[in-house]
């Protein structure tokens, strides 16, 4: 079956257009119940391709969920799930699932059961789920490669895993909560226990106890709609988790610098104060129309880019109260933002700036501050620290 899918790929891949595409899904169509290993084979191979270039799991289905549908993310989850069968270790956070299919002879009929489609609807499907693969461009590399020697080792630096459990129970509560001042408190005391980690790591490394780990990087999604505002969220979190943010605005997601329990920091929280401002803003926003209002897409704009600005500056305040706090340990602090900022450099030498449309909403932009204001990180948990050292 080489050669059907060797004509198919020729006819449907490398083409400027999709003239070849029904063509290259019918020749598949056409001997279907036998080309699922071949296809499986191929499109493993493109899917290693995609890590050589810098990709990840979670960066292809998120561009594949962009551009195709749900069927086709599911088809991509595939190859990654057949793809990493190879490993007896993968990187940690490498979110690959399981093979559901057993003998790769019967994927292709499992996938006609499976989506209770026709041959040649899914034969097509593949293949544009293939072009997406073989035309991804090399970015930024942000850790090891399935396979090799250094992705099979533990990360130093990561959050201890009681602490990274005490952080998700807040954070989870304030999302739940309907209460604005629970919300504020649970979430101000998740970011002290995870300035505390930071200032933890500072003080190994003067006393010599340090891992002598280095800087490493993540990726975290950054998708329409109002991907600016949240690009901005994001990037106060990292600052204020000594981290620093470089958005892809083209592939939707920011790529974050820093050290490993940083990293994990600034997910955890910018997922959740993304979480709590966007209940805000539809409570804010019924409170609108209640009031006669039917505009909308500029009051979320606005609210958005008011909770991210001012969330920016309270959280950059907490920042400074949590490195000031502990003065015997600002240079190791110091230390560690130049090795952010040396790495950031390394890996983006040609970063620049982007104007952000404007927020054209007052009453946006007022709720949006009144909602970061809520959700502030700042001296409001300094109280609470004793108490979360016991």
């Amino acid at each position: 079956m080489k050669h059907v899918v060797d004509n198919a790929f020729a006819a449907a891949l490398y083409a400027r257009d999709d003239t070849g595409l029904d063509t290259g899904a019918s020749l598949l169509a056409a001997a279907w119940g036998e080309v699922g290993r071949e296809l499986l084979g191929r499109g493993e191979a493109f899917v290693r391709q995609a890590w050589e270039r810098g990709w990840r799991p979670a960066d292809v289905l998120r561009l594949v969920r962009r551009d195709l549908d749900e069927r086709h993310v599911r088809l991509a989850a595939d190859l990654i799930a057949g793809e990493a069968r190879r490993y007896a270790r993968l990187p940690a956070g490498w979110g690959a699932d399981e093979a559901w299919w057993g003998d790769d002879d019967r994927y292709a009929d499992g996938l006609v059961a499976r989506e209770k489609s026709d041959r040649f609807s899914l034969a097509t499907a593949v293949l544009e789920v293939l072009r997406v693969l073989v035309r991804l461009p090399s970015i930024e590399p942000v850790g090891p490669l399935p396979g090799d020697p250094a992705g099979e080792l533990e990360a130093a630096g990561h959050l201890e895993p009681r602490m990274l459990g005490r952080i998700r129970a807040l954070l989870a509560k304030a999302e739940a909560t309907t209460f604005p001042e629970e919300a504020e408190a649970l979430s101000a005391k998740a970011q002290e226990l995870m300035a505390r980690h930071t200032v933890d790591e500072a003080l190994l490394a003067v006393r010599g106890g340090g891992s002598g780990q280095l800087p490493g990087a993540c990726r975290i999604g950054v998708e329409p709609p109002y991907e600016e505002a949240k690009a901005v969220l994001l990037d106060a979190v990292a600052r204020a988790n000594r981290c620093q943010a470089v958005w892809n605005a083209a592939f939707e997601f920011s790529t974050v610098v820093g050290f490993e329990g940083d990293l994990e920091s600034v997910e955890l929280l910018y997922t959740s104060l993304l979480v709590q401002g966007t209940a805000a803003m539809t409570r804010a926003e019924a409170g609108q129309r209640a009031g006669g209002r039917k505009r909308t897409k500029t009051f979320r704009q606005s609210f958005l880019l008011a909770y991210a600005s001012r969330l920016g500056q309270r959280l950059a305040e907490t920042a400074e109260h949590a490195a000031t706090g502990t003065p015997d340990y600002l240079p190791a602090l110091v230390a560690r933002d130049v090795a952010v900022g040396a790495r950031a450099e390394e890996m983006f030498p040609k970063t620049t700036t982007t104007r952000l449309r404007g927020a054209t909403d007052l009453a946006g932009w007022t709720d949006g501050t009144a909602a970061a204001d809520r959700a502030r990180m700042g001296s409001a948990a300094a109280a609470d620290r004793q108490a979360l050292r016991k």
